[in-house]
């Protein structure tokens, strides 16, 4: 339960999910998408589209959920080796570490006196807690989570990576490249403003932004298989 003296749910708490969930959503919605448009420019059967979408929305989700464990999982791995160090410092040399604490709220506006009465009741706390998070800047809210991260992305690149697919299967072969395309980008950019929404951004910016690019990543891969495609005709 959050305290009573502070109930404020602070958007920051969704940093961790919300960036692998936007990022897994949208790399699925354009890689996939991107795919469709590209194999499909190549004057390919719509049964080679469909095993191209489906071989990317299960490639690109296991791929998402790898990289963002290692990816994680190395920041999770500095947290933890500069937090280890920050205790053997605390253990050899606490004054060195008080006055190193008061300096830094000194730094942030407060008089000699009161940082060193603030660094000196915090550290008598959580010494420990207290350096990690005002020296190191790392914090419970902002800690890397890659299990969290890895699990987030693969199921959001394979939800994001089916709306194309759905597309493709519900049109014909003719007008497959014009739908995923213009569908893709509506799913784009109702993404990029949920995840500004959620975040407390502006949504016709996150929307914006996310279609843009879609955009320019669908448009690259149709222009390469329609030359290839008119290349191996």
């Amino acid at each position: 339960m959050r305290s009573v003296s502070h109930p404020e749910r602070h958007l920051v708490q969704r940093i961790g999910w919300l960036r692998a969930a936007v990022l897994g959503a949208n790399d699925g919605i354009v890689s996939t998408a991107s795919l469709i448009v590209g194999v499909a420019a190549a004057s390919t059967g719509k049964p080679e589209v469909l095993l191209a979408g489906l071989a990317s929305l299960v490639a690109g989700s296991m791929s998402m959920a790898a990289g963002e464990y290692v990816s994680v999982s190395s920041q999770a791995d500095t947290e933890k080796a500069d937090i280890a160090r920050e205790r053997a410092e605390l253990r050899e040399n606490p004054k060195r570490e008080l006055e190193e604490l008061k300096q830094i709220y000194v730094d942030r506006g407060l008089d000699q006196h009161l940082a060193h009465q603030v660094a000196t009741q915090l550290m008598a706390k959580d010494a420990l807690g207290a350096h990690s998070r005002d020296e190191l800047g790392i914090s419970e809210v902002a800690a890397a989570k890659p299990v969290q991260a890895a699990i987030t992305s693969a199921l959001t690149f394979a939800a994001g990576a089916a709306l194309p697919m759905i597309v493709a299967l519900a049109v014909p072969f003719g007008a497959l490249i014009p739908a995923v395309s213009a569908a893709s980008l509506v799913f784009l950019a109702g993404l990029g403003a949920l995840g500004a929404k959620t975040g407390g951004a502006s949504p016709l910016l996150g929307a914006s932004r996310v279609a843009f690019w879609g955009a320019a990543a669908m448009a690259a891969t149709a222009a390469i298989g329609w030359l290839f495609g008119t290349a191996t005709a």
